[in-house]
Parts: C-alpha cells; structure tokens; sequence
C-alpha cells in the first residue's frame, strides 16, 4: 500500500500530463510563432551576453519556457 495514495483530482492530471495530445485546428501555428519568438530572443542573448555559464543557462530556460507554453496549449485545449 503506497504512502500517499493517488486521489482523483491527481490521476487526472497524471493522465493528461503523460498522454500524447496531437494537434489541431490553428495549435501548430502557434507553436511555430512561440519558437519563433523565442529564436529572436535567444539571438539577442547570444549576442549581447557573453559566451558563459549565465548564457548557457538563459538559453536552457528560454528553451524551458518554449516547452511549457506549448504543453500548456497541448494540455489544456
């Protein structure tokens, strides 16, 4: 018997969480324009920040944020 059994609220979001959720109607447009975005400002770091760890961790979470916000539309919609 597991510790912390897992209520109905949290099978849910582990159910929707780790299902494959294939796009539609105008979701892979706004993919395209959240990387897109994203690329220009990942540009801007590369050429105003310094070759560092600081840049390479901006980078990484500006990847991150690209990540999220699309499993956000891919979750939620």
């Amino acid at each position: 018997m597991p510790k912390y059994p897992i209520d109905e609220k949290m099978r849910a979001r582990l159910d929707n969480d780790y299902t494959y959720h294939s796009p539609k109607d105008d979701q892979p447009s706004r993919y395209t324009l959240i990387r897109e975005t994203a690329k220009k400002l990942a540009e801007v770091i590369v050429e105003n920040v310094p070759p560092s760890r600081e840049q390479s961790v901006a980078l990484t979470q500006l990847e991150q944020v690209v990540m999220e916000a699309n499993a956000g539309i891919a979750r939620n919609e």
